[in-house]
């Protein structure tokens, strides 16, 4: 049995040692171990990845964790199982490319998830779902119907126990309703290397600048627009023989590759958000 440990909490002396003697009291291996100090804001991250040969009751191993360790150092942190998959539901509009991505590493195992559904707010890729034998939900989305849509959406993602939610070109604004019951747990890809080039067609105002690169980045989301704490980025060269179908067909390649990484990256419990930014371990 493995569990992966997230910490984050003041930095002061003796926290390595005093977590992995924990490990061994709990007759656990620790088999991995990375952590961080950002010397700033005085702050410690660290993420370790133990092995058991016997079952661990994750209750009470929380219930011993937190009264030896975690107050004492004022800890902020999470215990997941490796073998459990998180559910991950995919919000998507019209565009494929990243949504055909997701479910091809899906299906060849390669992403370690269950993907209850896919919801769109149009009807154009419920063949995509259909293809990979995936729930499809379709929630139409206006100015007028908003609200509903919204509440139509938090049932099913209760109703199904979501984990985690990922945009893949879903173009719509995503409430703070939905951001409240899911902090740090929507993950975004916008099509551009942010914080340059925010909103709606960021190729078109790139092209406009005379770019000579253009990237894509995946992101938590936040209240506040194409801000939230950045996972993963790339970009990729262009130059003034391109135009902006080029622009948008590079782009595109970036938006699978990038998307893709973070999400992985959330899967496996490598990442940690602290004041709006990510530590990302390897």
């Amino acid at each position: 049995m493995k569990l992966t440990i997230l910490i984050h909490c003041p930095d002061q002396s003796g926290i390595i040692r005093s977590v992995t003697t924990f490990i061994h009291q709990q007759e656990g291996n620790v088999i991995y171990l990375d952590q961080h100090v950002d010397k700033q804001a005085g702050v410690f991250f660290m993420r370790l990845q133990s092995e058991f040969e016997t079952e661990v009751i994750l209750d009470d191993f929380k219930e011993k964790f937190d009264a030896s360790l975690a107050k004492e150092f004022k800890m902020e942190w999470d215990i997941h199982m490796e073998a459990h998959k998180p559910k991950m539901a995919i919000f998507v509009s019209k565009y494929n490319h990243c949504l055909y991505d997701l479910l091809s590493r899906f299906n060849s195992g390669e992403l370690m998830v269950d993907i209850p559904f896919i919801l769109s707010n149009h009807q154009d890729l419920a063949y995509v779902a259909e293809q990979f034998q995936i729930p499809f939900y379709h929630v139409p989305v206006t100015k007028e119907t908003k609200e509903s849509a919204e509440a139509e959406q938090l049932e099913l993602l209760k109703e199904h126990q979501v984990d985690f939610i990922v945009l893949a070109r879903y173009m719509q604004i995503v409430s703070d309703q939905l951001i409240d019951n899911y902090p740090q747990k929507i993950i975004n890809i916008h099509h551009s290397f942010l914080p340059a080039f925010v909103g709606a067609k960021p190729y078109h105002a790139a092209f406009e600048r005379g770019v000579k690169i253009i990237g894509a980045t995946s992101h938590y989301v936040t209240a506040e627009l194409d801000a939230g704490p950045i996972i993963e980025q790339d970009v990729t060269a262009v130059s003034h023989s391109h135009s902006i179908k080029d622009f948008i067909a590079k782009g595109r390649d970036l938006e699978r590759i990038v998307l893709s990484r973070a999400v992985q990256l959330h899967v496996a419990r490598k990442t940690m958000v602290y004041n709006n930014k990510t530590v990302i371990f390897s």
